[in-house]
């Protein structure tokens, strides 16, 4: 399939469309003192698209998710596949810094980038279709005894993430990409999820869930945690400033959560409600302590408490990752009573799930007290190719190096 030959079609048509648009606007009459009222600090807050990394990982969670995931289309070989990390790589990274990408026929729609970035996954498939190696651990998640797995929200051959602070730009980007790459790649599912409004929490804080936890406080941190948890930095070169995506769909029984007292729900997770501090501690990112015993010899956390089994043990600690969370709600299904159907969009990332991800799971499958209020049902595995280069422009796009060690 040829790649850019619906570019070449619209461009003239789609320049002089945006220079007359464009115009139209600055003809616009404006309100009184509308030159006196300052541009809001969000609408062009930027991101930086190119770098040694991805953007959307390492990012700060923006308040906006749209995780969609894409089938290549029958017929579609690896030169097609190219063409379409190409194209995509063009448009999300005009997107994300505010200009129109070719071809688009609303420029106005996306001059109030707001942080979006735009995160490509690649699954096993793509490796298949290439014919390379692919990394030993890309492949489907280990299967858990809890699991209740759907179809519908499993593996796809490609995802992208795209994260915004402003809904319309978010659901804009969603659908341009679409469009850009609908001659490659349909659309398997979307998945689409929300955190605290921008500016409604101090910057940095870490975001709650449905269950009104904080959710990410054992986050990385510094670069040095970076280095050692998330970027993949051994293997082939293509793969190196790369990383892991897992993504987990997780219904939430809040309608049964709401029942238990507070208490009861601080010993599930094992902190603190109110600020996420261990129950050992003070402040949310206080050490656990989990021997400390109360007065009657208890475990002041309990050791089968979600934070006490997520817990990297003394003689694995590289059993940490990245977590990017995000929930989701969607209309009652009517069934046993529901009142509610929530649940979280959970996004991690590692150098390898299978050192990483899927220890910790077991861990929390087998014993974790929240599993009476959480079922798994999607489960998917992605490559994160590393960033693109700014200096390189258009030369610089999404796994050129892969497709370059594939022979294109």
């Amino acid at each position: 399939m040829s790649g850019f030959s619906r570019r070449g079609f619209l461009t003239g048509a789609a320049v002089s469309t945006s220079a007359f648009a464009l115009a139209g606007c600055n003809n616009q009459g404006s309100s009184p003192g509308a030159e006196a009222q300052e541009q809001p600090a969000l609408a062009d807050a930027l991101v930086a698209f190119d770098g040694e990394h991805q953007a959307g990982i390492a990012t700060a969670e923006q308040a906006h998710l749209n995780l969609v995931g894409f089938d290549l289309k029958r017929g579609v070989d690896k030169r097609g596949f190219a063409s379409l990390m190409k194209l995509w790589t063009e448009d999300a990274r005009a997107l994300c810094t505010g200009e129109p990408p070719l071809g688009t026929l609303e420029p106005e729609m996306v001059q109030q980038p707001a942080n979006l970035t735009i995160t490509c996954g690649l699954g096993e498939e793509v490796f298949n279709l290439l014919g390379v190696d692919k990394p030993q651990w890309l492949k489907d998640v280990r299967s858990f005894k809890r699991d209740a797995l759907e179809p519908k929200w499993g593996q796809s051959d490609i995802v992208l993430q795209i994260c915004c602070d402003d809904p319309l730009m978010n659901t804009y980007a969603l659908r341009h990409m679409v469009r850009a790459g609908e001659h490659y790649a349909s659309v398997k599912w979307l998945q689409q999820g929300f955190i605290n409004a921008y500016g409604s929490q101090e910057k940095g804080a870490t975001a709650r869930n449905m269950f009104g936890q904080k959710d990410g406080t054992v986050n990385p941190r510094s670069e040095e945690d970076f280095a050692e948890q998330v970027w993949i930095d051994e293997g082939p070169q293509w793969a190196k400033g790369g990383t892991a995506m897992v993504v987990r769909r997780i219904r939430m029984n809040v309608d049964t959560w709401e029942k238990l007292d507070r208490s009861s729900r601080e010993n599930a997770v094992g902190r603190r409600l109110d600020n996420g501090a261990p129950l050992t501690g003070k402040e949310e990112f206080d050490a656990a302590d989990f021997e400390a015993v109360d007065d009657y010899g208890l475990p002041v956390i309990d050791k089968n408490s979600h934070m006490a089994v997520a817990a990297p043990p003394a003689d694995h600690p590289e059993q940490r990752i990245l977590r990017r969370p995000y929930s989701y709600e969607l209309a009652p299904d009517g069934k046993d009573g529901q009142l509610s159907n929530i649940g979280q969009v959970f996004i991690c990332y590692q150098q390898d799930p299978t050192k990483q991800f899927e220890p910790i799971q077991a861990r929390l499958d087998k014993s974790d007290l929240l599993n009476e209020w959480l079922t798994h049902i999607g489960s998917a595995m992605y490559f994160c190719p590393p960033g693109t280069r700014d200096a390189d422009g258009r030369e610089s796009w999404w796994a050129k190096s892969l497709c370059e060690h594939a022979g294109l």
